[in-house]
């Protein structure tokens, strides 16, 4: 047998499917929840190997920037000039040595067998080489070496320890404040549980196996398992659904309008978990719920989502800056906009490597523009819910404010008492609410509740 062809067999295979995955976000843009199922039935993984997977990819995506760092200080050439499958590789084989209970020779042998099979056997000696610098400090002990004081440089600190990057940690303490930071930065590297929404006159929390969430009267988190197992999830009854997207709901339907109560929107409504518990929460009054989306592919997302649903009175796709809707048409309306999603960072584990600073001034003037509309096509006495799955005060206060500034039809009421049970979540302006991955467990959903006057 050949060399290549022998060190080809001793390639473990969920290594190769973590590697696999990693290239896949790396080169096209995939989601690493969405690419990992394919990737674990074609290498025919299940169960605890499944898991390892799960583990090994969403962790050494968290991580990445400090693993970069301890990694730069292991390597005598800049990160740019290793080869992108070898640096793959090396990732995966920091994250089983600084945050997995793999023994560390394992945790060599098996990567550079990866490399070897997938590089050459002289990038095999290269990684061998730099993982067993890797092995000289616990993963405290190298950002000790590696990162800055944190007294003294905070962003840098929480940027190489935390493993974001600066710009983002700059946006976020700007958000949270200094004495949070770090709270919040640990908590977006923490693997979310599993949290399942029972929808409303469809199915009841206590038909769900889990623990009920504390501040959602729908949702329950689960302690194990496939979701997808759970019956009333396979009949679309029920569905997974963070508790702060929950609450959004829950929120936009609590609050009072003056007048009828018959026609509710969801501007915004990809992929559809929202709108299908608006939709449950809108049928047990007697209304019904309009969902519009711009993209095709996700009005089809929507669709699914809300199939069976005796609330629902259609699912347009359309641009919600221009949506097909008679003027002061709906009573209620939510517009959850397009955002940066660093409220989501747990659950998005590659989504702080893709977003820029250069991506906020366009998403902030979109959802202006969805605000407009949605309170155009509210009646006088009606609500819109803005709603937007990130902390960064120019896609908060900042639009809150543009709105509130440029139209004289807008007021903005309290919405803190929409969820009364959710303790220390006041937003940006007052009246507004702020959730947080550190303190309620949830995304870092914001809320702001606007009623259109005469």
């Amino acid at each position: 047998m050949k060399a290549e062809a022998r060190s080809r067999s001793k390639v473990d295979p969920a290594r190769l499917a973590a590697l696999e995955v990693l290239k896949a976000v790396r080169v096209d843009d995939a989601y690493t929840n969405l690419v990992l199922p394919s990737v674990l039935r074609q290498h025919g993984l299940t169960g605890r190997d499944a898991a390892f997977v799960t583990e090994l990819v969403s962790g050494t995506i968290r991580r990445r920037g400090t693993y970069d760092a301890i990694l730069a200080a292991c390597i005598d050439r800049p990160l740019g000039k290793v080869e992108a499958k070898v640096l793959d590789a090396l990732r995966l084989g920091t994250h089983q040595l600084l945050s997995m209970r793999v023994p560390a020779h394992a945790a060599i042998s098996t990567t550079v067998d990866l490399v070897r099979a997938k590089v050459s056997s002289g990038a095999g000696g290269f990684a061998n080489a730099v993982l067993r610098k890797v092995t000289a400090h616990d993963i405290d002990a190298w950002i000790a070496r590696v990162a800055p004081d944190p007294a003294t440089a905070p962003g840098r600190y929480g940027a190489i320890a935390y493993s974001h990057p600066a710009w983002i940690v700059d946006e976020l303490q700007a958000a949270v404040g200094a004495d949070e930071l770090f709270a919040l930065l640990a908590a977006d590297n923490e693997p979310p549980r599993v949290t399942l929404v029972a929808r409303p006159g469809r199915a009841t929390r206590e038909e769900l196996p889990g623990e009920p969430t504390p501040y959602s009267p729908y949702g329950v988190t689960l302690t194990g398992g496939d979701p997808g197992e759970v019956p009333a999830v396979a009949e679309g009854r029920a569905g997974v659904q963070d508790e702060g997207s929950q609450l959004v709901a829950v929120a936009l339907a609590a609050a009072p309008v003056d007048g009828p109560d018959g026609d509710w929107l969801d501007l915004c409504a990809g992929p559809g978990g929202k709108a299908a518990l608006l939709a449950a929460l809108a049928a047990e009054r007697g209304a019904g719920l309009v969902a519009a989306e711009r993209q095709e592919h996700r009005a089809r997302l929507v669709q699914r989502a809300l199939a069976g649903s005796p609330g629902v009175r259609g699912v347009v796709a359309s641009d919600g800056t221009a949506p097909p809707f008679a003027p002061g048409g709906f009573d209620r309306v939510l517009v959850d906009a397009p955002c940066t999603g660093l409220g989501a960072l747990r659950r998005r584990p590659e989504a702080r490597w893709r977003r820029r600073a250069d991506d906020l001034l366009a998403l902030v003037l979109l959802q202006r523009r969805l605000v407009s509309a949605a309170l155009d096509l509210t009646r006088p006495g009606g609500v819109v819910l803005y709603a937007t799955c990130s902390p960064v005060l120019s896609e908060t206060q900042g639009v809150v404010s543009s709105v509130l500034s440029t139209r004289a039809d807008v007021r903005l009421e309290d919405a803190t008492g929409l969820l009364p049970g959710v303790p220390d979540c006041a937003g940006p302006v007052p009246g507004t609410i702020q959730l947080w991955p550190h303190r309620h467990g949830t995304d870092a959903m914001f809320l702001a509740l606007l009623r259109r006057t005469a």
